[in-house]
């Protein structure tokens, strides 16, 4: 509710506002963290569970309908939702540290009906698994200019932050170092003269330090990994990459049973000297945000297959969603170690369980 109260309604007075703006958003992180997937699922699980919130909350004129939630969230302004969200996590668990992956992923479901998809860039604490923050990119514009104001948004110091190839722009790395903390930036063709610099940097210099991963095995194919690395200096200007450190290269061989072994080169900088098993390392804890936040967000709580498509109510409820995903990640008194989808179903049947998820008392 303390987070929460930053955020404005975005109702007008004069037009009648006959529940409660707060109560209405801890009604449907409640619903949704009770496995509610729709804006109909959480008015219909709020409506059986009216004696349930009473506990919590006053509920002066009863439970919202449908059209009342949805309403609200097609007109609640989603960035003073977004912003007050980081400082939400940060009261919560103030020590944070180690990588910050940040990457976007596309809600698939708000593009149809004449409506153009919404993309969202969100920030992702890999070691725990939790959302910092997210940004949703203009329909006239990119990743380029959403990812600067969600660092702006977060408190950075002390972090390794990772960007895939779209955020290797010079002013994001100066944001990152502005900010005190390091940046990893994955280089590809969007910057031709950095990436054949580095390319021919691997060529041609023999001092490479190298290290080779384990095979991992999955699915019928193994992978191997190898990460070599330099410093960056005479390769990388740092009048335009401030303060890079070292480039490195990861060669990734991938033998599919029955078929050729095929190669792929990959190349990165970064501001912070990393041995090569430690961008190695880095490298894939970045794309863990695919397997824990946009894999969890499409299969787990059906974000693409959401038909809210109408104005703000797309972005809205995927904070929503990632509010819960967090509250279920910090908790650690779960001894059965139940995944994120069970976890939802058992706060749909238990109160207690679900209460507690919440951190709610009784008034």
């Amino acid at each position: 509710m303390e987070m929460l109260s930053d955020v404005e309604d975005p109702r007008l007075p004069s037009n009648g506002t006959r529940h409660d703006f707060q109560e209405l958003l801890v009604m449907a992180i409640s619903a949704v963290l009770s496995d509610c997937d729709t804006i109909e699922d959480v008015a219909a699980w709020s409506r059986a569970h009216t004696t349930w919130l009473r506990q919590f909350l006053v509920l002066k004129n009863g439970v919202p309908s449908e059209d009342t939630f949805l309403r609200v969230f097609r007109l609640l302004d989603p960035k003073q939702f977004e912003n007050c969200f980081p400082q939400w996590v940060s009261s919560l668990i103030p020590n944070l540290s180690g990588l910050i992956a940040v990457d976007g992923k596309t809600v698939r479901g708000s593009g149809k009906g004449g409506e153009t998809a919404i993309h969202m860039v969100s920030a992702f604490a890999t070691k725990l698994g939790l959302v910092l923050g997210q940004e949703k990119v203009s329909k006239k514009s990119n990743e380029i200019t959403a990812i600067p104001e969600l660092l702006d948004a977060l408190y950075l110091k002390g972090f390794l932050v990772s960007i895939d190839a779209m955020g290797c722009q010079r002013a994001i790395a100066e944001k990152i170092i502005a900010k005190e903390a390091d940046y990893l930036l994955a280089v590809k063709g969007n910057q031709p003269n950095l990436h054949k610099a580095i390319q021919d940097a691997f060529l041609d210099r023999q001092d490479q330090v190298v290290h080779v991963g384990q095979a991992e095995q999955g699915h019928g194919r193994t992978v191997v990994q190898r990460c070599s690395v330099l410093p960056a200096i005479g390769i990388v200007s740092e009048s335009d990459w401030p303060r890079c450190a070292v480039i490195a290269r990861i060669d990734s061989v991938r033998q599919v049973k029955g078929k050729k072994p095929s190669m792929e080169q990959r190349y990165y900088m970064a501001s912070r000297h990393l041995t090569p098993a430690e961008v190695a390392e880095a490298v894939r804890s970045h794309w863990g945000i695919e397997n824990q936040l946009h894999w969890v967000l499409d299969v787990t709580m059906k974000e693409d297959a959401s038909t809210v498509r109408k104005d703000n109510a797309p972005a809205n409820l995927s904070l929503l969603k990632k509010i819960v995903l967090n509250l279920l990640r910090m908790d650690t008194t779960d001894s059965v170690k139940s995944s994120l989808r069970l976890k939802r179903k058992r706060a749909a049947r238990d109160d207690d369980l679900r209460a507690h998820f919440l951190g709610l008392r009784p008034l």
